[in-house]
């Protein structure tokens, strides 16, 4: 027999995940002295792993399925039941062409640039407001930008409903009792209000008001060439709407940085592109975003010497690989010029490792790294605020988690232009 076969049962840590947050795995790991640690999860057996070896497997869609893998709780609230993270093999690389396509460097621009529109939009209320909230703020802006790139409504109370939904979505999975179920409602109507619109488009009682949903509408599935069902299709649109929304996390994140490193705000202003894009790689691997992945092992696989068995949940932690002390000396150190260096491709993976086209890399990262380096660019060269006094602890527990305050701004002006 194998060594896998002789592991003895593990003690179930779900309630140790739900407390420890996203330091649960590096803990772990820490404890056992490895960086593969067998375990029990929702009392199914489980692996989790670590670092940039780990990953470089994880990531090996040879060794790893993702039907399946996910919690259900997490696909009945965070990522739908259908949609292109449960795929494997030609049907996922057929669903992720789509996404690469429609996310291509004309709808980047596009979204970044309705983006900067609705934040400027915004700016005389912020002004008469006094104090605002910028992460909830940013939501909002950032649901009107895609939902506008994506020729969905963004007038009357249409904004207002879908960006609670979709906040509701990101929130929703970590959390028990009242708040899980209100994650699965929002889903069940958000996913039913987005079909019917995909099938308005399909039979021509609806506008095709943007490619999104033409290109959803009307994609095919390899091998058989069905047509998504509508709620697929819903499933996937929230695909795209989703994520965006969620960058309202890294843009606090981005803000708190500015505020603890004075010294980057004078940098960036005025500097190059480069400079924002190295400050914004670090806050992407320095701040929590989401936690960890998981996968099935499609056959036995070894990691780190230690034999994980056939259809076992391996779970991936990506925070605690990204602050990993052997990729990244000092980690806990703000440094935005560790990156004039580029990382080894598996050590940074705020959003998945390896190529985007061919695995589970999220194909939405470089609109993330666009629309954060354009916030950066107005928190720097457009705005001046005042930090009151606020609670900007970042609590690793909490799944997922931001600012406490959520980043309270006060006395809100647009920056005096030199000349």
């Amino acid at each position: 027999m194998g060594r896998a076969e002789r592991w003895a049962v593990p003690s179930d840590h779900t309630a140790a995940f739900a407390a420890q947050g996203y330091e649960f795995i590096g803990r772990l790991c820490d404890r056992r002295g490895t960086d593969v640690v067998q375990t029990r999860l929702l009392l199914r057996r489980a692996v989790v792993m670590r670092g940039a070896e780990a990953a470089r497997l994880f990531y090996d869609d040879r060794l790893f399925r993702r039907h399946g893998a996910m919690p259900l709780r997490v696909r009945r609230t965070l990522l739908g039941q259908g949609g292109v993270q449960g795929l494997d093999g030609e049907q996922h690389r057929g669903r992720k062409a789509l996404f690469l396509d429609l996310l291509g460097p004309g709808a980047r621009q596009e979204v970044v640039s309705l983006f900067l529109r609705h934040w400027r939009d915004r700016l005389p209320r912020w002004e008469a407001a006094g104090r605002v909230v910028l992460m909830p703020e940013m939501g909002e802006v950032l649901c009107a930008a895609v939902s506008e790139w994506a020729g969905l409504p963004v007038t009357g109370t249409a904004l207002t409903r879908r960006t609670h939904e979709l906040e509701t979505l990101i929130d929703s999975a970590a959390r028990v009792g009242p708040g899980y179920w209100r994650g699965v409602l929002a889903r069940r109507r958000a996913e039913g209000r987005l079909g019917r619109i995909i099938e308005g488009v399909r039979e021509q009682t609806a506008p095709v008001t943007s490619e999104v949903l033409e290109r959803l509408a009307g994609h095919r599935d390899e091998p058989d060439g069905a047509p998504l069902p509508p709620r697929v299709a819903a499933v996937e649109l929230l695909n795209l709407l989703r994520p965006v929304v969620a960058i309202e996390r890294y843009i606090a994140f981005a803000a708190l940085a500015l505020n603890d490193n004075p010294d980057w705000r004078d940098r960036l202003r005025g500097g190059t592109d480069g400079d924002r894009e190295d400050f914004v790689q670090e806050v992407r691997r320095t701040y929590p975003f989401f936690p960890a992945v998981a996968a099935v092992t499609d056959a036995p696989v070894t990691v780190a010497g230690q034999a994980i068995p056939h259809h076992c949940r391996v779970m991936l932690d990506l925070y605690g690989t990204d602050r990993d002390p052997r990729s990244y000396p000092q980690p806990e150190r703000f440094d935005p010029d560790r990156f004039h260096e580029v990382p080894g491709e598996f050590a940074f993976i705020p959003q998945g490792g390896g190529d985007p086209a061919l695995g589970h890399r999220c194909p939405g990262e470089p609109l993330t790294v666009d629309v954060m380096k354009a916030a950066v660019g107005m928190l720097v060269d457009e705005l001046e605020y005042d930090v009151p006094a606020q609670d900007l602890r970042v609590s690793t527990r909490r799944m997922p988690t931001g600012p406490a305050s959520g980043f309270v701004m006060a006395g809100v002006r647009r920056r005096a232009r030199a000349g």
